[in-house]
This record gives C-alpha cells, sequence and structure tokens, in this order.
C-alpha cells in the first residue's frame, strides 16, 4: 500500500514551530510521506522563538522533502492531485480568514484553494490569539465548508488569554484518519 501524501502547512504562528515539528517526524515515522507547506512569512521571518532558515533546514530534514514556500510551487497542488489530505498545523486567524473568504495569495491558501478543488479534505490545527474575538466567525464559516476538518481545540490559557484557541496537535494523526473518512473528529472543543 502506497503511504499516505499528507500536505503539512505552517502558517505564522511561531511559537508552536516546535509542536508542529513534532507531529511531522511522528507521521513521518509512521510512514506517512509528509510534504511540509510553508506560508511566505512563516519561512522567512526570524522571531524570538527562532530564526525561519532553521526552522525550513529543520522541516526539510525531518521530512526528507523540500519546503513549498511559493505560490507557483503550491498551485499545481491540487491540479496534480499531490495530497490525500492538507494539514494546515499552526493555522492562524489570519489564515482562518482568508481560507473563509476564498483568498488564495500565500503558499498556504493557495494549496488549500488547490486541494479542495478535488473534493479532497483540509484539516485544520487553530492557533489564535483571537480565535474567540475577531476570528469566531471565521472559524464559524469554515465548520460548515465541505471537506474542511479541525484537529479538535480548546483555550490555552482561559485566564490570561480569554480569546485565545490552539488546537490539541497530539491528536493530529486521530483528526487527519476521520478527516479521510469524511468526519470530524470528536469532540472537537476540548475542556
Amino acid at each position: 500500500m502506497e503511504p499516505l501524501n499528507v500536505g503539512f502547512a505552517l502558517t505564522g504562528s511561531f511559537c508552536t514551530f516546535r509542536r508542529a515539528q513534532y507531529v511531522m517526524r511522528s507521521l513521518k515515522e509512521k510512514g506517512y510521506n509528509v510534504i511540509p507547506i510553508m506560508s511566505f512569512h512563516a519561512a522567512t521571518l526570524d522571531t524570538r522563538f527562532g530564526k525561519a532558515a532553521d526552522f525550513v533546514s529543520e522541516i526539510e530534514e525531518i521530512t526528507g522533502n523540500r519546503v513549498i514556500a511559493s505560490l507557483p510551487e503550491a498551485e499545481p497542488i491540487g491540479p496534480k492531485k499531490l495530497l490525500d489530505i492538507l494539514v494546515i498545523e499552526p493555522c492562524t486567524g489570519n489564515t482562518l480568514a482568508k481560507l473563509a473568504l476564498g483568498i488564495a495569495d500565500t503558499p498556504v491558501t493557495m494549496a488549500a484553494k488547490s486541494h479542495l478543488r478535488n473534493l479532497r479534505p483540509v484539516l485544520i490545527a487553530i492557533s489564535s490569539n483571537d480565535a474567540l474575538a475577531g476570528a469566531a466567525k471565521n472559524i464559524a464559516m469554515l465548520q460548515n465548508y465541505k471537506n474542511v476538518f479541525f484537529v479538535p481545540y480548546t483555550q490555552d490559557d482561559p485566564a490570561q488569554k480569554p480569546n485565545s484557541i490552539v488546537a490539541d496537535f497530539e491528536r493530529t494523526e486521530d483528526a487527519i484518519l476521520s478527516a479521510l473518512q469524511g468526519k470530524q473528529l470528536q469532540p472537537m472543543l476540548l475542556k
């Protein structure tokens, strides 16, 4: 049996990149073909969490595949049916808004648009400080879209950041398997 081709897209929630790398490594070790995709900012901005070039290099080493980091590289994902599923982990509020409104101006949003044209699943792992504020309407819109699923999520610090949500990255593989069957992994909202 051929390994599943999992597109793994990272957007600018830099504080969660190490957790995303752990998930990529776990999927790779279990036999998945992990194809990394990064938004312009994720692939180029140095932050207090690390240097962009180091993240790109580490991700390519983990997956054994080159990072897709441009629109021309992301566009063929749909026409060539390169992926079985696209995971966006972490997915920021900015990317949620673009996905909800059909804007495809980054490698990640282009990959999603291109992949969805084949009625294949997109799995979103939210990581946003305004998920229960400005981004809430976009989450609600996406929850009603066909072939869009979510990694179960929870408030990460209700006392200090009451609008912040982060996905439970440890449930990513289970969410992948569920989405491939056309089902949302439950419960979606965690305590």
